[in-house]
């Protein structure tokens, strides 16, 4: 068996309040759609502030204090965000009092749901949840009720949340990825080898997926 036969793997590492994972994963659909890879996905928890209080933050107050953005920068960075959204066929509401969450739950609860063949799915409710609906995910109810959404076991899904049964080795991946010198999301890692970080651009993901196919043939 050749190379070329087997599925591109594709690791993703991300987090579910970062607005740019939802972009480049959806600018890595498009371009998996237009060349025919064959792939197979398998998504890796990474948390941008695993520091955060339960409760969250205001976006505006965490950007600003994270990284110095000031109001204006925010507005054109949610703008720009909302726009490149709509042309992926995603919807971002980013209102006056969106806030970011810590987390870790969301990740442990996407590590049971791969157990089941459903972490892509869930993942992609989640941010449906968070960034299009402004549902909290720090609300372990909210994190089940959207578990059952699509179509698992609510209760299973709380007891899950409830038991922290996963949390030692969500804590194992999420070291194992920030060893291998991932500090920021959206990582994608290529067939185990070729690492490209940020969202790319449909064009840029098309030709990196052409490449890799000529280099496996």
């Amino acid at each position: 068996m050749t190379i070329q036969n087997t599925p591109l793997r594709i690791d993703i590492v991300s987090d579910v309040m970062c607005p740019w994972c939802v972009i480049g994963y959806r600018q890595l659909a498009i371009a998996l759609e237009a060349t025919g890879v064959d792939h197979e996905i398998h998504w890796h928890p990474f948390e941008l502030n695993p520091n955060m209080p339960t409760a969250g933050q205001d976006m505006r107050e965490h950007l600003i204090e994270k990284y110095g953005t000031t109001p204006e920068q925010s507005d054109a960075n949610r703008a720009n965000m909302t726009a490149r959204g709509e042309e992926l066929g995603f919807t971002f509401r980013f209102e006056d009092d969106f806030r970011m969450h810590n987390t870790f739950n969301t990740h442990q609860l996407l590590h049971w749901a791969n157990g089941q063949g459903r972490k892509h799915d869930l993942k992609q409710a989640l941010f449906t949840a968070h960034f299009t609906n402004g549902r909290d995910l720090s609300d372990d109810a909210i994190l089940a009720e959207i578990a059952k959404e699509i179509g698992l076991d609510r209760a299973e899904a709380t007891a899950v949340l409830d038991d922290q049964r996963f949390a030692a080795e969500v804590r194992e991946e999420q070291k194992f990825w920030t060893q291998q010198g991932i500090s920021g999301v959206p990582a994608v890692v290529f067939d185990r080898q070729h690492l490209v970080t940020g969202a790319q651009g449909v064009d840029n993901y098309q030709s990196m997926l052409n490449q890799l196919q000529e280099m496996r043939a």
